[in-house]
């Protein structure tokens, strides 16, 4: 029998705050909703088990693999689903900041894959939003994509979403989906979130999975939501709506990906003989 190219992945959204109880079982609900729909790919938001103040990543976070992702791995392995965790604060021993890491759990409940953010949350909109994540969380060293039975998933958090190079580097390394899990800002996802994800998509004509924070924390974290799955023709094919905690699920074909790719070569198409200036931004 020729497997099935057709594959339902969900994207979960959150209204985490800083009560890690308290989000851990709600994430857990969310994942049964998620598996009970069909979903074989599952992906959590960034910080899903704790979005609060920096003060408290100390006591929150845990090394991987830890008493967390061992739970989460018991439930890949029970429902028989791939499971995206889109980001936990990871405790290093002898580290004196954080790492902003995700995990890739298989269906077999064994952890495929980390990856520690490597573009930080560092800026300064007058008006806007200010905020530095490097004041805590030191950045990741490594690109990363990983094997799955269905797909190749190229991987990466939030603030990745603006680097274009960091998602074309993921594709050419073999990457059919790209996982954006995230807490956007409120302000500036308004403005920018919905275009750099489809963005992602079209430029290299795979699916984007992306989890999302929504709301206002009680310490005034606001995160904009608006979770999406988007198709390499940058269709949007499913999005969640509001506020409130919700699954947001479609069946993607993943031979979408090589016909896209096939009308528009942009990737054997590129001239990276021409690509090797830098730009000074002083």
């Amino acid at each position: 029998m020729i497997p099935s190219s057709t594959v339902t992945v969900a994207a979960l959204q959150m209204t985490s705050g800083a009560d890690t109880h308290s989000n851990v079982e709600h994430a857990f609900a969310l994942l049964e909703e998620a598996a009970g729909s069909g979903a074989t790919y599952i992906q959590l938001p960034e910080y899903f088990n704790y979005y609060g103040p920096a003060s408290n990543y100390g006591e929150v976070a845990q090394p991987i693999a830890g008493p967390l992702t061992d739970r989460l791995c018991k439930f890949a392995k029970t429902h028989r689903v791939v499971l995206h965790v889109g980001s936990m604060l990871e405790r290093v021993e002898g580290a004196t900041k954080f790492f902003n890491t995700s995990v890739v759990i298989s269906t077999g409940g064994d952890i495929l894959a980390t990856y520690r953010k490597v573009h930080l949350f560092d800026i300064d909109v007058p008006g806007e939003v200010s905020y530095q994540e490097s004041r805590a969380i030191s950045a990741g060293q490594e690109l990363v994509t990983v094997e799955l039975d269905a797909f190749t998933l190229g991987m990466s958090i939030c603030f990745d979403v603006r680097f274009p190079e960091l998602y074309r580097s993921l594709a050419l390394r073999g990457a059919t989906v790209l996982g954006v899990p995230s807490a956007f800002n409120a302000r500036t996802g308004q403005a920018h979130w919905d275009v750099l994800v489809r963005a992602r998509a079209i430029e290299n004509l795979c699916f984007v999975v992306a989890a999302t924070q929504a709301g206002t924390t009680a310490q005034g974290l606001s995160s904009y939501g608006h979770a999406m799955i988007v198709d390499p023709w940058g269709e949007v094919l499913a999005t969640s709506h509001g506020d409130d905690e919700q699954v947001v699920v479609a069946s993607i074909d993943l031979n979408e990906v090589s016909r896209r790719r096939a009308q528009i070569a942009t990737l054997a198409l590129r001239r990276p003989d021409l690509y090797g200036l830098r730009v000074d931004n002083g």
